[in-house]
């Protein structure tokens, strides 16, 4: 029998009656067909006459565009949840097969209003931005138009997307899967767990359990590598593809169109964060004493400093997550409360689940879903608390509607890690104990070092990987080597870099399914940090303006939303400064090292 801790979340589980009743729904196959029959009404209507149409007509075209697709997003969403808390099911991933494909055939009939919008002469389309009847849409056409330069004629274009469903979706879903599928066996007389599972036990006391963990990881990983580096390889090969065929002048910078940023400002992000690798080393080495090594092993890097750890039931973990949020706002805590009550959370653990975490937002209608496999350790009631701040962000948002309420992903953690800090904050407020103040500070610098310098270290690998796949496959051990390299520059001399985690980048679902989403944790992670170190400083002050930051979503560009809770993007030393609240955080961790005699 598996060995994992009973926490209480084993029946939590979500509920998407709010989306369909279930897979044989009549409404989702009605609301599919409606959807695509209204899609081909928009382009007679449209087609070949975006350029004629005034601001009163472009909004209601906009207004109506945003109709159709909301209508299908929440049947997107509905297949895709389903699947993911059972990958191997066969029916689960024919539904969500079935729905991508008929989203793409939408696709194709609407993505004429983009191309033609974009090629509306600038004074013109100038002109009508700056008319009043599409204040609500100017955002989102005006964003629309920066992709100008990198967009294909109207044929190659619906090419491009029949194709991904055979391209980059498939391999995604393959690679899912077979995370999905992993089991791990940890010892011989004991059943395998899963790779959440897996992950789970590097952060329990035992070293020999660790270390074992990471042996059992490590072989099965081994066992489908030349698989998955197959699917690495296909993947690098069709982004770079795309990438020549629109003009991108390297692996990053449609990402970075993406989020809105520059190519330099996501750089001098990159470089900062680099300049400080000296905070990570300088940690790991303390957490080597407070340990009683002489140097950690990668094993190591999220065990507990304390040798009993008493795991968080679900109910413990309910309890500081929704006081944290009601604390800060009635507003946030209602939210809150409404996903623990109303079933918008899937915390168990299961075979063949979906991996990680993550937070769904659906449509502005619906509210969004989270899901983590639970399993009781200090980072599972962090992680629950992080991706209900993203399904606050989404609540707030809504009211933006569908184009406007998702955030370029440079923002998007910004709810995420506040609600994060909020919850440090009860935790340690709550503690008296000095080594258990330890402990607490302890965890805080691992999360910070975890979404940013590691963030940033993946951003490296993933720089190296798009660059040298545009010069051949890249063989296992390659793709090895260049992990290895990353991680080395980010962990010094300071942790013992075992042979076994060379492969351990071949897990990691972003490089797959978002290629050049990493940095956005560290740029969103700095950016939150920035708020929630006024908020220490302001207290209530700040709610209003971070609510209003969070109601707005994605209506502007993230340099004009930053000003609202009085933050200057632009400023040089903006990331200097979230970094040095880092270092500050590690020196209060010393101090009281020191204080302890763990030191």
């Amino acid at each position: 029998m598996s060995t994992q801790t009973l926490t209480g979340a084993e029946a939590v589980a979500w509920e998407l009656g709010d989306l369909f009743a279930g897979p044989d729904d009549p409404r989702l196959d009605t609301d599919i067909s409606q959807a695509l029959a209204d899609a081909k009404a928009f382009r007679e209507r449209y087609h070949g006459h975006v350029a004629d149409l005034d601001a009163t007509g472009l909004a209601a075209a906009v207004a109506e565009l945003e109709r159709i697709q909301s209508v299908f997003v929440r049947a997107e969403s509905f297949a895709f949840l389903s699947f993911s808390t059972d990958t191997a099911d066969p029916a689960r991933g024919a539904l969500l097969q079935r729905v991508e494909e008929q989203s793409t055939v939408l696709s194709t009939d609407v993505l004429f209003f983009a191309l033609e919008w974009v090629a509306v002469d600038d004074a013109k389309a100038e002109e009508l931005l700056a008319d009043p009847a599409v204040a609500a849409q100017r955002h989102f056409l005006a964003a629309s138009r920066r992709y100008r330069p990198h967009l294909l004629s109207e044929p190659e274009e619906t090419l491009m997307a029949e194709k991904a469903m055979t391209s980059s979706s498939a391999w995604s879903r393959l690679f899912t899967e077979l995370t999905s599928a992993l089991k791990i066996r940890i010892d011989p007389d004991a059943e395998p767990v899963s790779l959440e599972e897996a992950l789970s036990k590097l952060q329990q006391p035992d070293r020999e359990l660790r270390r074992r963990t990471a042996e059992a990881l490590t072989e099965a990983l081994q066992s489908e590598l030349r698989t998955r580096s197959f699917i690495f390889n296909t993947l690098l090969l069709d982004k770079a593809t795309e990438d020549h065929r629109r003009g991108y002048p390297s692996w990053i910078a449609s990402r970075n169109l993406s989020n809105e940023a520059s190519d330099a400002s996501v750089q001098a992000l990159v470089d900062a964060v680099i300049a400080r690798y000296d905070i990570p080393q300088r940690y790991y080495r303390l957490k080597a004493k407070l340990l009683g090594l002489d140097r950690l092993a990668d094993y190591d890097r999220m065990a507990p400093i304390l040798a009993t750890s008493t795991p968080t039931s679900w109910d413990e973990a309910k309890y500081i997550v929704l006081d944290a949020y009601s604390s800060f706002s009635p507003v946030t805590g209602a939210i809150v409360s409404d996903f623990f009550e109303r079933r918008w959370i899937d915390a168990a653990v299961r075979p063949n689940k979906q991996s990680g975490a993550f937070c769904a937002t659906t449509i502005p209608d619906v509210h969004p879903y989270v899901l983590l496999s639970f399993t009781g350790e200090r980072r599972s009631v962090l992680t629950l608390a992080h991706e209900l701040g993203h399904g606050v962000h989404g609540v707030l948002a809504g009211e933006q509607g569908l184009f406007n309420a998702q955030t370029p992903l440079t923002l998007a953690e910004t709810a995420s890690v506040f609600g994060e800090a909020l919850t440090f904050q009860r935790l340690l407020a709550a503690e008296d104990d000095p080594n258990r103040r330890l402990e607490l500070l302890v965890g805080r610098l691992e999360d910070a070092i975890a979404t940013t310098f590691r963030q940033v270290a993946m951003n490296r690998f993933e720089d190296g990987i798009h660059n040298g796949r545009r010069k051949g496959e890249l063989a296992p051990d390659r793709f090895n080597e260049l992990w290895m390299d990353v991680q080395r520059a980010m962990l010094g001399d300071a942790v013992d870099i075992t042979d076994n985690y060379k492969i351990w980048w071949s897990y990691i679902p972003h490089f797959v399914g978002a290629p050049g989403y990493v940095y956005a944790y560290a740029f969103g992670y700095l950016f939150s940090l920035a708020i929630f170190r006024r908020y220490e400083k302001e207290g209530p002050a700040i709610v209003g303006p971070y609510l209003d930051l969070l109601r707005a979503g994605g209506s502007d560009t993230p340099e004009v939303l930053a000003k609202i809770v009085g933050l200057d993007l632009a400023d040089p030393g903006f990331w200097a400064e979230g970094l040095e609240a880092v270092d500050q955080l590690l020196a209060e961790a010393e101090a009281l090292a020191e204080k302890t005699g763990r030191a």
